[in-house]
């Protein structure tokens, strides 16, 4: 069984899974901003804000102006719930396994 890693070797994982959920918040905001500048015929601090609220899972702010819109924010809203859950998921799971792995050796010893 292996040992635990040290704790800087940990900060450094905790540090890597961080910028992995950062990645993938940023891209997803950046989709979310440019789709609301297209579609809704939006600004880019507009863009910013609907795109936040619903990758935050808050919901809409402007109504569609046409179909293309709804498809999009229907889209979006549902990538947002994956990929939000999916960041939250990302951070937590180093924490998790050492958990598990720190449980898992106090059973064996």
């Amino acid at each position: 069984m292996k040992k635990l890693l040290k704790q800087k070797q940990f900060v450094n994982q905790i540090l890597k899974f961080v910028l992995v959920a950062f990645i993938v918040i940023a891209i997803s905001l950046f989709i979310g901003i440019f789709g609301y500048m297209y579609f809704f015929r939006l600004g880019f601090v507009d863009g910013l804000y609907n795109a936040s609220m619903i990758l935050t899972g808050m919901g809409p702010v402007d109504k569609p102006l046409n179909n293309a819109g709804k498809i999009f924010g229907s889209f979006y809203a549902i990538y947002s719930g994956v990929a939000f859950l999916t960041s939250v998921a990302v951070l937590l799971s180093p924490i998790v396994h050492r958990f598990l792995h720190k449980f898992k050796l106090d059973i064996e010893e």
